[in-house]
């Protein structure tokens, strides 16, 4: 099968041939349908996060079931999927105590000893995140994904196996924001979208986007934004502390920089919540006001939302059908695997919300 590998850091993907494995007790083998071009795969490209190479890439993902290892009893082939990167394994402290998006149990992935998912002549290559969905299929196991309704197209529903999930699930379980509320996010990209048409449906009363790009702060009024803020033209913190008289309930940051999360912070109210989203790269470290903590100002962070995937997803599904989600207008293009490199240097210049790679 073609896939697109990352061989090393700072470069171009390339498109090679490669092996996959065939399916074992409670794997599937999904062939790919759509892979959203998202910011976490730049993270690991420019090597923000280190990852061991080559790598195949890609995470944000649909497709259609083609075969079941043994004891798979919730898909069959011809079933239409999402993946999702926050595989669980189901009776970890985390998974059941409702976190299961913190699972990172090594079940869910093959052992050393074992042969690997992906192979390219006598070596392997590393799965990323348990899915790389830069390929024409995916061996995963069966708790990395979410079975939904046929009638769902399918470059929408990979939107929903990253990042529409990770936005609206920083809204609706990691921040709990409550109608009425006052909101603010800082980036208007894919999750930041996301976190906006989230506080959108979750009833908040004001919600102001916040970029640098007057076309995606256009776009973020098409997802629910009451107000938007150019933080090119002006201060973004003294321009929401003027337009809420002393600061929002919640904020979210969307971008993962020190910048934007240490103003995420200062542009809350008293007892106000800001929830870190974007991947802040490793070895960066964030300063925060001391005596704000008097205010019950509150910082925390989010993994996929705080997702549980096989409840949320359907519903986001439902959500898109009924016209409540607005994913049709997060789609910038659909390109094919081998343009791939094109996508990501059209997301690393902030052009785009999402490029799709759409498979035969």
């Amino acid at each position: 099968m073609k896939a697109a590998v990352l061989t090393e850091v700072g470069k171009p993907l390339s498109i090679e041939n490669i092996q996959i494995s065939k399916p074992k007790s409670h794997e599937v083998l999904v062939r790919t349908a759509a892979a959203g071009i998202c910011h976490s795969d730049l993270h690991f490209i420019n090597g923000d996060y280190p990852h061991p190479l080559p790598a195949v890439l890609g995470h944000e993902s649909s497709g259609v079931v083609e075969a079941v290892g043994e004891d798979v009893t919730y898909v069959k082939p011809g079933d239409h999927v999402i993946t999702c990167l926050s595989v669980f394994c189901g009776h970890c402290e985390h998974c059941l105590t409702g976190h299961m998006s913190r699972c990172d149990s090594p079940e869910v992935k093959r052992d050393s000893e074992e042969e690997p998912r992906l192979i390219v002549g006598e070596g392997d290559i590393h799965q990323f995140l348990s899915l790389s969905s830069f390929a024409e299929h995916m061996l995963v196991h069966e708790h990395a994904i979410v079975k939904i309704r046929s009638d769902m197209p399918l470059d929408r529903a990979a939107l929903i196996g990253c990042g529409v999930t990770t936005g609206l699930g920083a809204v609706f379980h990691t921040a709990g924001v409550e109608p009425g509320t006052t909101v603010a996010v800082i980036g208007c990209g894919g999750v930041g979208l996301s976190c906006i048409n989230g506080a959108a449906i979750a009833g908040a009363g004001r919600i102001i986007a916040i970029d640098q790009m007057p076309a995606k702060l256009s776009l973020a009024k098409k997802f629910g934004a009451t107000d938007v803020i150019n933080a090119a033209e002006v201060d973004p913190v003294g321009q929401v502390r003027e337009m809420t008289q002393g600061g929002v309930h919640y904020s979210f940051e969307a971008i993962g920089l020190k910048k934007t999360t240490e103003q995420a912070f200062k542009m809350l109210g008293v007892g106000g919540t800001a929830t870190v989203i974007g991947m802040i790269p490793v070895g960066t470290m964030v300063e925060l006001h001391g005596p704000d903590f008097l205010k019950e100002k509150k910082i925390q962070g989010t993994m996929m939302g705080s997702n549980r995937s096989r409840v949320d997803m359907p519903r986001f599904v439902d959500f898109y059908l009924s016209g409540k989600l607005k994913l049709d207008d997060m789609i910038s293009g659909h390109l094919k695997l081998e343009e791939i490199n094109t996508g990501v240097e059209q997301l690393e210049r902030g052009e785009v919300a999402r490029n799709i790679i759409l498979f035969n």
